[in-house]
This record gives structure tokens, C-alpha cells and sequence, in this order.
């Protein structure tokens, strides 16, 4: 990627980075000087520690600063632990970007329980979560990027728990802009269309055709896209603006 801005001496942690969008915005603020803290969910069979571990050894072979990082975003418990280790051994953050989420679309008729609490779970209360108690650990003047998306400002059929979620993002944005501005702390959040990242792979050609009929530009977006957006809302220049979300869906809605 080229990128343009410059994050040196910045303690960036993503979560959710060891593949998809995340991995590229981690990657962006790597490349742009940051020191990185790659963030996945240790599960019981250690495939994420791999995807991590790999992902993280090619960016060091770049000669970029990447460091792991293992938490649950749905227990808050371990991200209260994360956010004190992180302070104990980085003396704290300057940014922080809440990109993890999952998706279990289906119909509210058939979606079961399970389905609605497990997208609820990582994709708000994971947000609520590192935002509280990485407020804490967060250095006046830092930033704070949610990864909201456009299904939260329109909605799409089958999509109820992940637009809730991302509606109730939008809004917990908003809040947390008014409540940490006294810090010098902006809150920003940014709304994806469709972007080619791995959760993209179950769409049928036929109908990522029509979303490229629908999309003025004329293509799907790239992760890249969405990565400049963060890294613009969380440079210097960017300090008066806080308490919004922006779209980035190639003039789609």
C-alpha cells in the first residue's frame, strides 16, 4: 500500500487484524510508522494463533513493528486484562480501531437465538467493551475507529442481528465522541458498502454483479479503501472531527 501518512512513535491496536479488512488497516498503519498490535481470538484448536503468527512473521519481514495480542472481545473480563497489559508494557495507546465482527445471516423468521446473541456479542458488546476499558489506557488526544457498515444506516433482508449491531455501533459512536472529547480523544466510525474481503466468498456472482450495477463507481470496494478511511480519521488533521460516520460505499446506498 502507499501510504501517505506518518504514525511513527503511535501504539495502534486493532482488533480482529490477523485477516480481512483488519489485516490490511493494520498493515496501513504499520507501513505509515506504527508500532502495531496485531489482535485475534485464541481458539481451542489454535488455527488463529497460525493465521496470526504467519501474517504477523511476513510483516516483520518488511521490516514492520508488529506485535500479537489475544483477547475475547465478547468477555470483558480478558479485555479489561488486554487493555492493562497494554499499558504495562506499551505505557498505553494512541489509537485504537474495533474492526472484529462475524456474520450469521439469516431471516429473523429463521434465525435462531444463537445466531442473533453471537453477532450482538462480537460485533457491539466487543465494541463496548474495548472502548470502555480502552478509554483508560488510551493517551489524551488519541483516536478511537469503529468499523460500522452501511447495513446499519439501511438495512438488508437477512440481516437483522449484524445491522442491529452496526446501527447500535453507529450510535454507541455518537456517545462516546461527547463523553471523551474533553480528552481531546475523537470518536469516528466508518460504514462500508461492499467490500472484497473473505466475508464476501458465499455471495453468488449473479448477485455481486447487480451490486456492481447498483455502485456509481463501478466496482466493489477494496479493503484498501476502507483502510486510507481510518488511517484519515485517525491522523493529526483529522482533530475537529469526531462524532460522525462515513460511508465508504463508491456513492451506493
Amino acid at each position: 500500500m502507499n501510504v501517505r501518512y506518518d504514525f511513527s512513535n503511535k501504539t495502534v491496536l486493532v482488533t480482529g487484524s490477523s485477516r480481512g479488512m483488519g489485516a490490511t488497516i493494520l498493515e496501513a498503519f504499520a507501513s505509515a510508522g506504527a508500532k502495531c498490535l496485531l489482535h485475534y481470538f485464541a481458539d481451542p484448536q489454535g488455527h488463529n494463533h497460525r493465521d496470526a503468527d504467519s501474517f504477523a512473521a511476513s510483516l516483520r519481514a518488511k521490516g514492520l513493528n508488529v506485535q500479537l495480542v489475544d483477547a475475547d472481545v465478547r468477555n470483558a473480563s480478558q479485555i479489561e486484562g488486554l487493555m492493562k497489559r497494554i499499558r504495562d508494557e506499551h505505557g498505553g495507546l494512541d489509537i485504537l480501531v474495533n474492526n472484529a465482527g462475524i456474520l450469521r445471516d439469516r431471516t429473523v423468521k429463521k434465525m435462531s437465538l444463537d445466531e442473533w446473541q453471537s453477532v450482538l456479542q462480537t460485533n457491539l458488546d466487543g465494541v463496548f467493551y474495548c472502548a470502555k476499558y480502552g478509554a483508560d489506557v488510551l493517551r489524551d488526544n488519541g483516536r478511537i475507529v469503529n468499523i460500522a457498515s452501511i447495513a446499519g444506516i439501511v438495512g438488508f433482508h437477512g440481516q437483522a442481528n449484524y445491522a442491529a449491531a452496526k446501527a447500535g455501533v453507529i450510535a454507541l459512536t455518537k456517545v462516546l465522541a461527547k463523553e471523551l472529547a474533553r480528552r481531546g480523544i475523537t470518536v469516528n466510525a466508518v460504514a462500508p458498502g461492499v467490500i472484497k474481503t473473505p466475508m464476501l466468498g458465499e455471495v453468488k456472482p449473479e448477485v455481486m454483479a447487480e451490486y456492481e450495477k447498483q455502485i456509481p463507481v463501478g466496482r466493489i470496494g477494496r479493503p484498501e479503501d476502507v483502510a486510507h478511511s481510518v488511517l484519515f480519521l485517525a491522523c493529526e488533521e483529522s482533530s475537529y472531527i469526531t462524532g460522525q460516520t462515513l460511508p465508504i460505499t463508491g456513492g451506493w446506498f
